[in-house]
């Protein structure tokens, strides 16, 4: 394999449009997040938070009924919407047509979810992140890859990886295996890890920037709300996993010396964002 190309600061800053002063929340982008079974709505929230703070005007999620409470105390500014289902989804039905979706934190595998998954799926044409046990779900059903927007996100940890794509007995194995799962389905795979890598067909990227710390429950959660929130508001797949990755990790550079690795938690990258944007925006803080 060919060296990957780094994602670093220059790149994000390339990529990177300033927010226009006369923005309105009407035009920074509507985002869906559609999470959360009974025990897991937090992951649902985590997600949520994550895509508000990552510049997104508006923000709607989608639950269980037994986390409509939960959503609407931890954060005041989302929308909820509930599923008629008390403790997982059965069926997806939204208000509203979004500018993005980030699916699966939290969601479990109950055959229902699996139902409302694929009904999902057949219907929606808003760009797209998989994440969790939405791809656990799909990888006993790689098919339903055919009926996804090109370039959907794919967010899977090594585990996940290994489900869609099968064991592999090298790096250069999984990497090979990945680049040709990539082209088949014309899907995006953010492949989580130290470093995290994306491919997207045969081009491979490396992330420069985070650290052990994000080794923690949620942090994967929190990745699928920015990535949600860049694609709606309006960067192209190939360029909001690019961003939303380094971006991701460079929260965590900034807290270390402030937390530790020990007592970073996912709620921390949140925390971190606003100065991670500064610092890439090169504002003095």
């Amino acid at each position: 394999m060919k060296s990957p190309y780094l994602i670093n600061k220059e790149e994000f800053q390339k990529l990177y449009k300033p927010i226009n002063p006369q923005t309105h929340k009407g035009i920074q982008g509507h985002a869906v997040i559609i999470g959360g079974s009974y025990g897991k709505i937090g992951a649902a929230v985590l997600a949520s938070k994550s895509c508000l703070k990552t510049g997104c005007g508006l923000v709607t999620t989608f639950i269980p009924k037994c986390g409509y409470q939960i959503l609407q105390i931890s954060i005041p500014e989302v929308m909820g919407v509930t599923d008629e289902n008390t403790n997982f989804i059965t069926n997806i039905h939204l208000p509203l047509v979004p500018q993005a979706v980030g699916i699966g934190p939290g969601i479990g595998k109950e055959l229902g979810t699996q139902k409302a998954l694929f009904e999902f799926l057949r219907v929606n044409k808003a760009p797209l992140v998989l994440d969790a046990d939405a791809l656990n779900i799909i990888s006993e059903n790689l098919s339903w890859l055919e009926l996804v927007p090109e370039d959907t996100i794919l967010t899977p940890h090594p585990k996940e990886l290994e489900r869609l794509i099968g064991k592999w007995n090298s790096e250069a194995e999984k990497f090979q295996k990945t680049v040709a799962f990539s082209e088949k389905y014309k899907v995006i795979v953010v492949m989580k890890g130290a470093p995290t890598y994306i491919i997207n067909r045969t081009s491979v990227y490396e992330n420069t920037s985070g650290n052990a710390a994000l080794a923690t429950a949620g942090s994967g959660d929190v990745l699928t709300g920015i990535l949600t929130s860049l694609l709606a508001q309006g960067y192209e797949p190939k360029y909001a996993s690019k961003m939303g990755v380094y971006l991701h990790g460079l929260t965590a550079d900034l807290a270390l010396p402030k937390t530790g690795y020990e007592s970073f938690t996912a709620s921390t990258i949140i925390k971190y964002l606003g100065k991670a944007f500064l610092v890439l925006g090169n504002v003095p803080i």
